[in-house]
């Protein structure tokens, strides 16, 4: 392309002649370019603007009408030519822009090939430089690095042995603390184990193969620590087993004892304690509850008065210590001021808990000495029974030597070898020691709950304590309220084991008695027939207690009920209940949840759940059995009638007049944070409510359908009354039969308003079919006969005399 370029250069003319020529060119271009209409210029110009499309694109040359085709012709010919020349001009102009620039293109090429030949020798010498390095590398470095690598990968594996070393002494250090316990050096593998520790931290950290070695070695200390203690234990065992008193025995003899004494266990076929502990009745298992009980708190005691002396001399020592301190400053401060003058010394009197020093002169300390042993010898036993936290009676109770010990043991002697330079304990060590000592006893009283937990759980697992009936089980339990609340003021703290055994047995004996009545229900409502039963005398005095003011199970009176005979309904407060035999259950039942609660407080928000739960069971089921028709499937009825439905209805309504007397029974016992849960008795009674709406609207379906099947066919014609209204009236009549000694007359009249609606509704209907008014005409006198027969039959029923009716809606309103 350059050279063709070049000989084109050739071809053109001069420099000069050129510009000149471009100079014209240029004016011409210019002078053709003031011919091109300025609006083809415009940056915005576009033919689908109609304004533009009109002025490029007159219509008027467009126009054949008239008879100037031939002239129009000539003009679009014109026009198109006009046009043509018009892109003549712009496309010449466009070819001379570019040639006059035609020299940068041609450059810009020429540019391009010299790159690509730089870049074509620059590879080439990257390429010998690299090959060069690659030379240099092999023949000068390849073998000095080659050395260094041997020399670092020696030091590793001289690191490594060492490491291995270490690890084969470590791997030795379970054996070896066998050993040192088989021979009872506890200090000696206490140590190894340390440093094995502290070696696997620093120096071997992150070793996979020795990841559980610190885990085991945490549990040998834990073992040298258990078997520390069982050796201290056994001398502590054979003190604290000792009779608690004088004629009583230890522990646990007092089971055995038991047992023993019961004719009915043979301890030949039963050989487990447990066992034969299982076989007792209730009064022989409490009474031997009771016992334990009484064992456990003395022992408790006697703990309590062990671990007080040994906390009163921890105390005495942290006040000497802290004495001894207080003169050695004083003295220090008197021996600077007198320039060393006096030497003076310290002596101390104990009497009753209280340390008394002074500073006396060296002259004056023999007497003072004297005196002091004197005291000593006159008194040996000064500590008082007091300082123990115990009762008198049980301070005379203990053995003489007993006392001689624990008087001994606070003696100013005694003390002094206690604060022995070489066996001196910190005041940190003895504070922790203080503390250790009323943990000891927090110890003791959880180790006497546990027990009687594992006691109470093995009587259990029979379900023995399940099966126990409100009575019992309230007796149970306050007798293991007794027991916590007497261990809590020995010990100062509340141990929760036993406390929360007694609240799992009672949440079981909950469920245990809700599952029983639950189940229960269920079988009677399985069973029902929904059919109206005889209410007995017992249940008749059941919500007369109620009434009275009293939630729970009245006592059987003796013949008096007997010669009673059952009552047809139930009156609640003036009112009469028909109802079915599984609702009198229901509310005996529903008593003794209020008289469990009575009897267990404890339990009162679990109560309330359960009791909550039974209640919308009975009212889910008994929705089921007789709204959804399941009883004929269950009992086997032939259908729900409405005799059924009411009575459904009536049942339901004497639940709802007792939920409000439970609701304030378990209100009266529960804390005020808990009153939210009373919230269930009000979804209860909503849903009761419910369910009772649904039957009354079943009951006017059944006779809505009634109406829209027989007066579809009625026909206005003699003679009256007509077949349609007796029939009509006769349904009615079997309806208010149904359910008139079911329900109170103001809910029958409410009822029977609703069904007097439904059946104008289809009346108002058929009649406008039939295109029947209320002209005064034959037709109309027809209809009017047969209302007025219909109305008066239905008041006509008992009851129903006053029930305003309102014919009048029957008849289309005149527009």
């Amino acid at each position: 392309r350059e050279k063709i370029h070049e000989r084109c250069k050739k071809i053109c003319p001069p420099k000069d002649t050129f510009d000149r020529t471009l100079l014209h060119t240029h004016d011409k271009s210019r002078t053709d370019l003031e011919q091109v209409p300025k609006i083809f210029m415009k940056p915005d110009f576009a033919l689908d603007d109609s304004l533009t499309f009109n002025s490029v694109l007159p219509w008027s040359h467009f126009n054949t009408a008239g008879g100037k085709g031939n002239r129009d012709a000539a003009s679009s010919k014109l026009l198109q030519e006009k046009l043509s020349h018009y892109l003549d001009i712009v496309e010449v102009n466009i070819a001379h822009q570019i040639s006059l620039r035609s020299e940068a293109f041609f450059h810009a090429m020429t540019s391009q090939h010299e790159l690509q030949d730089y870049l074509k020798k620059t590879s080439q010498a990257v390429k010998m430089l690299r090959d060069k390095i690659a030379q240099i590398d092999k023949v000068m470095c390849d073998g000095s690095l080659h050395i260094l690598r041997l020399a670092l990968t020696r030091n590793n594996c001289v690191k490594v042995y060492n490491k291995l070393k270490l690890m084969a002494t470590v791997h030795q250090t379970q054996p070896t603390v066998q050993v040192l316990l088989s021979t009872s050096e506890f200090v000696g593998a206490l140590d190894l184990i340390a440093t094995t520790q502290e070696v696997l931290q620093q120096e071997l950290q992150g070793i996979h193969s020795f990841r559980h070695l610190g885990s085991q070695l945490c549990e040998l200390e834990k073992l040298i620590d258990k078997m520390m203690i069982a050796e201290f234990s056994t001398y502590s065992h054979s003190d604290l087993n000792r009779p608690l008193e004088d004629d009583c025995q230890i522990l646990e003899e007092c089971v055995i004892n038991k047992v023993s004494q019961i004719e009915d266990i043979d301890t030949d076929v039963v050989l487990k304690l447990a066992d034969q502990m299982r076989m007792l009745n209730f009064l022989q298992w409490f009474d031997l509850l009771k016992d334990i009980f009484s064992k456990f708190t003395i022992f408790l005691q006697r703990v309590k008065a062990t671990l007080n002396i040994i906390h009163s001399v921890v105390l005495s020592v942290l006040d000497k210590n802290q004495r001894t301190r207080e003169l050695e400053e004083i003295s220090q401060q008197k021996n600077a001021a007198k320039d060393n003058s006096l030497d003076t010394e310290v002596a101390y009197l104990i009497h009753e808990g209280m340390f008394i020093s002074d500073a006396f002169s060296e002259s004056e300390l023999t007497p003072i000495a004297i005196d002091t042993t004197s005291q000593r010898n006159a008194s040996p036993n000064s500590e008082p029974c007091s300082s123990d936290s115990v009762s008198e009676p049980e301070c005379t109770t203990d053995s003489s030597s007993s006392k001689e010990q624990t008087s001994s043991s606070v003696t100013p002697g005694a003390v002094d070898i206690m604060v022995n330079e070489d066996m001196k304990l910190t005041d940190l060590e003895l504070g922790k020691l203080a503390n250790n000592v009323q943990e000891l006893l927090y110890s003791a009283s959880d180790i006497c709950h546990d027990r009687a937990v594992k006691f109470l759980m093995s009587r259990a697992k029979d379900g023995f304590l399940e099966k126990l009936n409100s009575t019992e089980f309230i007796t149970l339990s306050r007798l293991m309220e007794t027991f916590i609340l007497e261990t809590e003021q020995i010990c100062g703290r509340k141990s929760m084991s036993l406390l929360g055994a007694l609240q799992s047995q009672a949440n079981k004996f909950v469920n245990r008695f809700h599952e029983e009545r639950k189940t229960k229900l269920s079988l009677l409502l399985d069973n029902e027939r929904w059919k109206q039963a005889d209410v007995p005398a017992e249940f008749q005095d059941l919500v007369d207690s109620i009434a009275d003011g009293k939630i729970a199970l009245p006592e059987k009176k003796s013949g008096a009920t007997e010669e009673r005979k059952p009552a047809e309904v139930l009156i609640v407060e003036g009112q009469q209940y028909a109802v079915v035999g599984t609702v009198l259950l229901l509310i005996r039942i529903i008593l003794e949840y209020c008289q469990c609660v009575d009897n267990i407080p404890s339990v009162t928000t679990d109560m309330l759940t359960r009791l909550s739960d039974l209640l919308k069971y009975f009212n889910s089921r008994s929705c089921q059995l007789v709204l959804g028709a399941g009883a004929l499937q269950v009992v086997g009825l032939k259908t729900i009638t409405t005799k059924n439905l009411a009575l459904s209805s009536r049942c339901l309504q004497l639940i709802v007049h007792y939920i409000p007397v439970i609701r304030a029974h378990f209100e009266a016992r529960l804390q005020p944070k808990q009153y939210s849960m009373l919230r269930h008795f009000d979804h209860i009674t909503k849903d009761y409510h419910d369910h009772i709406a649904e039957i009354s609207a079943k009951l006017v379906a059944i006779m809505d359908s009634l109406f829209d099947k027989l007066l579809s066919k009625y026909e206005v014609k003699a003679p009256v009354p007509s077949a349609c209204f007796r029939n009509i009236c006769k349904q009615m009549a079997k309806m208010h039969e149904a359910i008139f000694d079911l329900l109170p007359e103001e809910q029958t009249q409410m009822l029977f308003l609703r069904i007097n609606a439904s059946y104008k509704l289809h009346l108002k209907k058929q009649l406008s079919h039939l295109n029947v008014i209320n002209d005064g005409g034959p037709q109309n006198g027809l209809v009017t006969a047969d209302v007025a027969f219909y109305t008066g039959n239905l008041q006509a029923l008992k009851g129903l005399k006053d029930l305003d009716l309102n014919m009048a809606e029957i008849w289309e309103q005149k527009r």
